[in-house]
């Protein structure tokens, strides 16, 4: 059976990053009703344990699932995908849609064979990444790193906050000073608050260093399985829902509006 016209599409991530899959995804279907889901309470991802967040993320998504009654959920987080994206199919009974590491296209662009994955800590050490690279760039060398500092500069940055450069500058540097990075000419955003410092880590990067990230891939993928289903005629302002933190507040909704998110929420 087709859902009802206003069931909407949950976008979930641990911050903000996901906006970088939502704008996509509203480009090909905008009059999408959206659930925009942050972990404030238990963010930053990249640094925490694969038990803990095989645990807590299909605990709340159900909780979201229950409380909105979504359509369909993307994960709009690689790290929370590469651990736990098993487990959430598992346990709720709707289409979802994860977000994994660019490697397939990032293989096909490069010239030089020399590949970066730049993620979290918990990214770039999963098993997950090593199957997709032996898949999909088993003749090229992907060097990988994780950086702790990236996710926080680009919560910043949204919130108006200048990017601390030594950030950016530490990240390319921990692929680029690893015995053959100097040939790096793709790296991959294997993180989806990566984007949001595009400008940033293009400029350390340098105009050879081509950035890619898997958005307009999932918005594809979405526009996809959602194919067919009934829309509103005309497009509502989204809701963004946070958990509860005492280390940080949402931000404000300004922020959010040119996401379409019109209202936010504290769960």
């Amino acid at each position: 059976m087709n859902p009802a016209a206003d069931a909407p599409i949950l976008f979930f991530d641990s911050g903000l990053g996901g906006l970088t899959v939502l704008g996509p995804t509203l480009a090909l279907l905008p009059t999408a009703p959206i659930v925009y889901a942050a972990d404030y309470a238990g963010l930053p991802y990249g640094q925490k344990s694969e038990a803990e967040l095989a645990t807590r993320v299909p605990a709340l998504l159900g909780r979201l699932v229950e409380r909105y009654q979504p359509r369909l959920a993307v994960i709009a987080c690689n790290t929370a995908s590469t651990i736990a994206l098993a487990h959430v199919r598992a346990a709720l009974d709707l289409p979802i849609v994860g977000t994994v590491p660019a490697i397939k296209p990032a293989a096909a662009l490069t010239r030089t064979g020399t590949i970066g994955v730049l993620g979290t800590e918990a990214t770039v050490r999963q098993p997950y990444v090593d199957d997709l690279s032996a898949r999909f760039a088993g003749d090229k060398r992907v060097l990988r790193y994780g950086s702790p500092g990236l996710v926080t500069a680009a919560e910043a940055k949204l919130r108006g906050e200048p990017v601390d450069r030594q950030v950016i500058a530490r990240a390319v540097a921990g692929l680029r000073d690893q015995p053959g990075g100097d040939a790096i000419d793709v790296i991959i955003l294997a993180c989806t608050h990566f984007p949001l410092l595009a400008a940033e880590l293009q400029a350390v990067a340098g105009p050879s260093v081509r950035l890619i990230d898997g958005a307009e891939g999932i918005a594809r993928r979405v526009a996809d399985l959602t194919h067919g289903q009934p829309w509103p005629a005309a497009t509502s302002p989204g809701i963004a829902a946070f958990t509860r933190s005492a280390e940080r507040l949402p931000p404000p909704l300004a922020t959010l509006a040119p996401y379409g998110i019109g209202r936010i929420e504290t769960i």
